[in-house]
């Protein structure tokens, strides 16, 4: 048992070295902001519309309001600022209910884990997208501050019907801007990127009640 224990700790060791090539660098994220795309204009200077080829609107965090922040935090990772990326309780939690249910069902992720899954890596489920993931969220940390990661976060997951970022989606669902929204609001807000589709307020209203008071009582 013991040299399966070691062999085992040596294989994973050798897999983070080997993942560890190759990955991207965190530096462009540090300077990030959607393209402004394509403005289309009459002839008479009005706008008629934008063409964007990233999908968003970028709102810094001081724009944000501190519930909507609270809400996502309660609900995505609660531990945001304690752990340096990675949540090692909450690995060990997902881990448990994984085996549990015989299937890859929790992933564990911090907010930090899921900005490298968004932004550098893909939604598959596999052991080596994980470790990716890992060393990614290491990186992030040590070169963004954990007012940046969130900012980013914000900006950049999907809340469903195509409204990327909380400034899309409380325009989406609220047709106001984010700076905009109360706490029950942001709750329902903060409910969603769990399963966009699921929790929509378009596709099961009883249902987003339930899962934004979920995220209410968390906060």
């Amino acid at each position: 048992l013991l040299v399966l224990f070691v062999a085992g700790v040596l294989f994973v060791a050798s897999l983070f070295y080997v993942l560890s090539f190759g990955l991207p660098t965190v530096e462009s994220l540090k300077d990030y902001k959607p393209s402004p795309g394509t403005m289309i204009l009459a002839d008479d200077g009005r706008v008629l519309g934008h063409i964007r080829i990233e999908k968003g609107i970028y709102v810094p965090l001081s724009r944000i309001p501190k519930a909507m922040v609270n809400a996502l935090l309660a609900t995505e990772d609660p531990r945001f600022f304690q752990h340096t990326g990675i949540d090692y309780r909450g690995i060990l939690r997902a881990a448990f209910k994984d085996i549990m249910a015989v299937r890859l069902k929790q992933g564990g992720s911090t907010i930090t884990q899921q900005l490298t899954k968004v932004v550098f890596l893909s939604p598959e489920r596999k052991f080596t997208r994980k470790i990716k993931e890992i060393i990614l969220a290491r990186r992030l940390e040590k070169e963004l501050t954990k007012d940046e990661i969130l900012e980013l976060y914000l900006n950049k997951i999907y809340f469903g019907h195509g409204a990327y970022g909380v400034q899309m989606a409380a325009k989406t669902y609220f047709g106001k801007n984010i700076w905009e929204v109360n706490q029950a609001e942001a709750a329902l807000l903060a409910g969603l990127p769990k399963s966009p589709m699921a929790y929509s307020p378009y596709s099961d209203v009883d249902l987003t009640k339930m899962r934004q008071w979920q995220v209410l009582q968390r906060m």
